[in-house]
C-alpha cells in the first residue's frame, strides 16, 4: 500500500520540521520522512548559537526573518526552546581581526543588521573577565542562544498537531520520479508518493540530489562540542571569534558549553564523536578568551553530522532538472538559527511559487555539477 500526500519532506532536522509545519498550517497534506529521531543530527547536537552577526552577506535575509519567528515561537509551538536574547559578542584577537569587524558594519547595515563595536578600552570595561589577547569586539544585542535538544522536536510536535504526518525511523532507500510524481520507499519497505519533493536531509541531502542528477561537492562536518561543570554565572553573551575556530556561552544554571575544532564521523552509519586533542585545544582557546574557565571540569562531549559546501553556504530552492524538487541542506555548521525561516520559505515556494528572499546564490547548480 502506498501513501499518497501532497509533499514529502526527507529530514526531519529544524529546517524540515519547521517546513511540515508550514506546509501543515496552510491545509497541505505532508508526510515527513526521517532516518532517526527528529533533531538527532545537526539541527540537535550543535552549539545552540542563534546568531546573525557574521553571516555570509546572502544568508543574512534569511537569518532576519528566522529571528523573527525566533522571537515568536511560545505563540508558534507553546516554547522557546530556552531561546535567550543575551547578544552576540564576537571577539577580535588582533589588528586585522578588528578590522575585520570593523568592515562587517557596512555589512550589517544593508540589512539593518544593528551591531555595536567595543572598542580597545571599552572592551575591558565592559567585559573584565575576557583575557588580555581579546582586543576588539562587535556586540550584536538581538542575538543569543537556545536549547538545539529542544528546536526540532517542538517544530515536529506544533506540525503533528497541524495534521502533518511526522514518521521516525523511516530511512528512505529508493527514490523514483515518473514525470508527475516522486515515490519514495523506506528500508522497511514502506513507500510514499508526492508531486513534490523537499530535500531537507542534511548531509545526505547530497545524495538525494545526485539521485536527480544534481551532484554537488558536499561533505561531511562534525562539531567538537564540549559542556562543562556548573560554574558562578557570569558570561551573559554569546562569545565567537573572528576566524570562528572557538566559541562559548553559559546558560543560567552555570553550565559553560564550548565548540570549537571537528570530530570524526563515518556518515554511512551513521557515527559520530568529539576527539580528546580537539576538544583540549577548544578548551585551551576558550581560557585564552576567559582565564576564569582554567580549571573547570569537562563533563560531557559529543558531536554529530551535518554538511559543509565548499563556499560554507546550503543549497537552497527549486531543482534544476526535475520538477517538483525543492533543496534545502548543506547548511555547514550555521543553519540552527536558520531553520524556522528555511522551513517558512520552502513552503511559499510550495504553495504559492515564488518568495521574497533572494535564492540565486544558493542554486544548486552553481558548482557546475548538475546533468540533465
Amino acid at each position: 500500500m502506498i501513501t499518497e500526500c501532497d509533499v514529502l519532506v526527507q529530514g526531519g532536522g529544524g529546517a524540515g520540521c519547521s517546513a511540515a509545519l508550514h506546509l501543515a498550517q496552510r491545509g497541505v497534506r505532508v508526510v515527513l520522512l526521517e532516518r532517526g529521531l527528529v533533531g538527532g543530527q545537526a539541527s540537535g547536537v550543535n552549539y545552540g548559537g542563534v546568531r546573525q552577526q557574521g553571516r555570509n552577506p546572502a544568508e543574512l535575509p534569511i537569518a532576519r526573518r528566522s529571528r523573527e519567528i525566533w522571537g515568536r515561537l511560545p505563540q508558534l509551538l507553546g516554547t522557546d526552546a530556552e531561546f535567550s536574547v543575551t547578544g552576540h559578542l564576537k571577539l577580535a584577537r588582533s589588528d586585522a581581526e578588528e578590522a575585520e569587524l570593523i568592515a562587517y558594519l557596512d555589512v550589517a547595515r544593508q540589512y539593518d543588521l544593528p551591531l555595536r563595536m567595543v572598542g580597545r578600552n571599552a572592551i575591558h570595561q565592559d567585559y573584565p573577565w575576557l583575557g588580555p589577547k581579546v582586543v576588539a569586539g562587535s556586540f550584536a544585542p538581538e542575538d543569543g542562544s537556545a536549547n538545539p535538544r529542544l528546536l526540532a522536536p517542538a517544530l515536529a510536535n506544533a506540525a503533528r498537531a497541524a495534521g502533518a504526518d511526522i514518521r521516525e525511523h523511516a530511512e528512505v532507500v529508493e527514490h523514483a520520479h515518473d514525470g508527475a510524481r516522486f515515490l519514495l520507499r523506506t528500508k522497511s519497505g514502506e513507500e510514499f508518493s508526492a508531486p513534490v519533493l523537499l530535500n531537507m536531509a542534511g548531509f545526505w541531502g547530497g545524495r538525494v540530489a545526485e539521485v536527480f542528477g544534481e551532484a554537488v561537492p558536499i561533505v561531511p562536518l562534525s562539531p567538537n562540542m564540549v559542556v562543562t561543570e556548573p560554574l558562578r554565572y557570569f558570561v551573559e553573551p554569546n562569545l565567537g571569534v573572528v576566524g570562528g575556530n572557538v566559541y562559548l556561552r553559559q546558560i543560567p544554571r552555570g553550565n559553560i558549553i564550548i565548540g570549537g575544532g571537528h570530530g570524526e564521523a563515518d556518515a554511512a552509519v551513521p557515527w559520530s564523536r568529539p576527539l580528546p586533542e580537539v576538544t583540549m585545544l577548544a578548551l585551551e582557546r576558550a581560557v585564552e578568551l576567559v582565564p576564569a574557565l582554567a580549571g573547570a571540569q569537562v563533563i560531557r562531549s559529543w558531536s554529530g553530522i551535518d554538511g559543509q559546501m565548499p563556499d560554507r553556504i546550503p543549497v537552497i530552492g527549486p531543482s534544476r532538472t526535475t520538477p517538483g524538487l525543492f533543496h534545502a541542506f548543506g547548511f555547514s555548521g550555521h543553519g540552527f538559527q536558520l531553520g524556522p525561516a528555511i522551513g517558512a520559505i520552502m513552503a511559499e515556494l510550495v504553495v504559492d511559487g515564488r518568495t521574497d528572499i533572494p535564492l540565486d546564490p544558493f542554486r544548486v547548480d552553481r558548482f557546475g555539477t548538475t546533468t540533465a
